[in-house]
């Protein structure tokens, strides 16, 4: 099956900063595809040159076999943005603003009076027609955000970390919403704070300073880790985590609540040794449980280890 965006070494410049940093990646028909990573990673201008709305310094971005930066009206044609902040008219109702976003689109009113009631029903929304945008809750807003850019039934859907500040349970109501839309046939590639949220896509690259350290499905991103992990118990956490991290072997401690988690490598250290160790610096007695770790532990780590690398 052949993708259905593309990017090929890609790469934006601001000045001295690289924002993205010879990026490849390929997402396939009728996928989820979660890009995630700290803040100033480069997911937003990575989303911004694949819909064609900023130009590349290098490489090339590829959307439905379209030149992202050559071709851009033609990749518009097939794809749906929602940026972090949608331009939603506060003082239009949930109605008006979709009727003005159908009119930006060139939509025709029988295509709109046909579309409007299913986009309603699939979000729930009929109630809240004649409610101003201004007086909806967060997640409603995101919610008709998605409506607008549902419009003009685009193959691709690009979405900017759509539910960020949006309760639990918005949050989830969006990603049944997500769901629906891709057992329809759409492609979404989506970038996100919310690490139980990259849990749902079917895959996940992880950016960091611009480079994508790793794709891959989120299962396999936990069962091909080299290192072990254990949640450490012990009086002094903080001091614990400063000196275990000093370790040979040791990859990662961070704090979770009263306990540590801890990565090492099995072939440079163990249990016992790191236990040993902190006995003698007087920071035992520390209890090790095997803990079979997150999402987000394994991407700490990740990021951790390329922090090294990079220093």
């Amino acid at each position: 099956m052949s993708a259905i965006i593309q990017a090929k070494d890609l790469t934006r410049r601001f000045g001295e900063l690289t924002a993205v940093d010879h990026l490849n990646i390929e997402i396939q028909p009728g996928e989820i595809f979660g890009l995630v990573g700290p803040d100033g990673a480069g997911k937003t201008t990575t989303l911004r040159m694949l819909c064609g709305l900023v130009e590349p310094s290098g490489g090339q971005a590829v959307v439905t076999g379209h030149d992202s930066a050559r071709e851009t009206e033609l990749v518009k044609d097939q794809i749906g943005y929602m940026a972090q902040r949608f331009g939603l008219y506060q003082d239009l109702t949930v109605d008006e603003n979709m009727y003005f976003y159908a009119d930006l689109f060139g939509i025709s009113p029988q295509e709109r009076e046909e579309l409007l009631p299913r986009l309603l029903h699939m979000t729930r929304m009929a109630p809240f027609r004649a409610r101003q945008a201004g007086r909806l809750s967060g997640g409603m807003k995101q919610k008709l955000a998605l409506m607008c850019t549902l419009l003009h039934k685009p193959r691709i859907l690009f979405l900017d970390e759509p539910t960020n500040g949006v309760d639990p349970v918005s949050r989830r109501d969006f990603w049944e919403i997500l769901y629906q839309l891709v057992r329809d046939g759409m492609t979404v590639l989506v970038t996100t704070a919310y690490l139980d949220e990259a849990e749902r896509c079917d895959r996940v690259g992880l950016m960091y300073q611009g480079r994508l350290i790793r794709c891959a499905t989120p299962a396999a991103f936990k069962s091909e880790l080299e290192e072990e992990c254990y949640r450490v118990t012990c009086p002094d956490q903080r001091a614990a985590k400063t000196y275990l991290e000093t370790l040979d072997g040791v990859a990662s401690a961070e704090p979770f609540g009263a306990h540590l988690h801890v990565f090492f490598s099995p072939a440079r250290t163990s249990v016992g040794e790191l236990a040993a160790s902190l006995d003698r610096q007087g920071l035992g007695p520390a209890e090790f449980s095997p803990l079979s770790p997150s999402l987000e532990d394994v991407f700490i780590l990740m990021i951790r280890k390329q922090s090294a690398v990079a220093a």
